[in-house]
């Protein structure tokens, strides 16, 4: 993509109740014109990093008014997107990559090949794609188990795959996406990142739930919002792990939830826009 070495620093951001303040918490004001700003630097590409589909990302780019990115990774890292000013397109080679895994079948394929499964209803048409099959889950089904049952049930169909589970929050019946087991958000990132020219030390990742967790528990340096679920938490804080930082608030007067999250996980990790964002140049 033109243009794209010559950015320093790649930004990787969830979207909902990560830079969306979709959430029951409180967003900071001013903190997504912030956020915009720190976008819009030369020196930054950005990436938003979602679990929903290409329509979904546009409309929630039409709804709050975001910045346009450079990359979009969708569809919990089942598709990858480059974008340019005319155009979104699609990463072939990604999806060559990762298609193996499922021996060439499509989302449709895995569905009619795995049939009724009790406890678990398919998303929306809008909310599947080639390699990302979606489920619903009643809000007591026993996640473990369940997770346990479907590997065992692909594995004996040779199908090799990565199961991400996660709640839906405030409704709270649980998420489930069926995906190669070499696709997810970690794996779109690295392939982003080998592919692009980025490294550890100028790649950021900003999350909220538990289909975060690969990436912030990963060596990618991360921020978790202080909006983030109290499960999501927990695991980050049982892992102690040096590459993830947990946003707590108070970056300048800032509350940590959303975007004011990302950003003061921006300044942990990059002193030269903490400083940017410190002084009386905004320029970038």
């Amino acid at each position: 993509m033109r243009g794209a070495d010559l950015k320093r620093l790649l930004l990787c951001t969830d979207l909902d109740r990560t830079l969306l303040p979709n959430g029951i918490e409180p967003e900071s004001p001013g903190a997504r014109a912030c956020f915009d700003r720190v976008a819009r630097r030369h020196d930054v590409a950005l990436a938003y990093v979602s679990g929903r589909s290409r329509a979904l990302v546009e409309q929630a780019m039409a709804e709050f008014d975001l910045p346009r990115p450079q990359f979009v990774i969708s569809d919990v890292g089942s598709t990858i997107y480059r974008i340019d000013p005319a155009a979104w397109q699609r990463w072939e080679a990604w999806d060559g990559s990762i298609g193996a895994d499922w021996q060439g079948l499509s989302c449709g394929d895995l569905r009619r090949l795995l049939g009724a499964l009790p406890g678990l209803n398919p998303q929306e048409e809008v909310k599947q794609n080639r390699h990302k099959l979606s489920y619903y889950a009643d809000p007591e089904v026993d996640a473990d188990a369940l997770l346990d049952g479907m590997r065992t049930r692909l594995e004996a169909d040779g199908i090799k795959a990565n199961l991400v589970w996660s709640m839906e929050m405030p409704g709270r019946r649980g998420l489930l996406d069926i995906l190669p087991s070499s696709a997810g958000k970690l794996q779109a990132i690295r392939f982003l990142m080998l592919r692009s020219g980025f490294g550890l030390r100028n790649t950021l990742f900003a999350g909220d739930s538990g289909n975060d967790l690969d990436v912030m528990l990963s060596e990618i340096p991360s921020v978790l919002v202080a909006n983030a679920d109290a499960p999501t938490k927990e695991q980050a804080a049982k892992a102690q792990n040096d590459a993830l930082y947990v946003a707590t608030g108070g970056y300048l007067g800032m509350n940590g939830n959303y975007s004011a999250g990302i950003i003061e996980g921006i300044a942990h990790f990059w002193p030269e826009i903490d400083a940017w964002l410190r002084g009386p140049g905004r320029e970038g």
